[in-house]
């Protein structure tokens, strides 16, 4: 059974909180090797996914099920907030969180679309029958 837009906006939200605060206390370990730090952007990636996951709900919950993110605000705003999320832990971070944040939005769209978008019925506008 899915969960209402209400419940999945606060479960996304303690999951940002929960994934920051790892991110925070180990940030030492993220910033001590070069593959770490891409680890370190990965983890914003998710930030990311999951602040968008919570403010596209919010925002369902509050003005209908109809109701869609937008580029500007919400995705722009939400990888701006993860992306300073990845630079408290180290400045690669931020660079590799973009990268990997924008290869999530891609997939979330691509399956988003081909989840919700109506689908295209062929329309013969031809005059009825042949004659030979």
């Amino acid at each position: 059974m899915a969960a209402s837009n209400s419940t999945t906006c606060l479960i996304s939200a303690a999951l940002f909180v929960l994934l920051f605060a790892i991110m925070q206390i180990y940030k030492q370990q993220l910033a001590a090797q070069q593959s770490m730090t891409i680890l370190g952007g990965f983890l914003g990636s998710e930030l990311f996914v999951l602040a968008i996951t919570a403010v596209s709900n919010f925002e369902m919950a509050l003005f209908g099920s109809n109701f869609q993110a937008k580029l500007f605000p919400e995705v722009f705003g939400c990888l701006a907030i993860s992306m300073f999320a990845s630079g408290l832990v180290h400045r690669v971070c931020v660079t590799t969180c973009f990268l990997f944040s924008a290869l999530a939005l891609y997939f979330i769209n691509k399956i988003a679309n081909a989840k919700y978008a109506p689908k295209e019925v062929a329309v013969n506008f031809g005059k009825g029958k042949r004659k030979n």
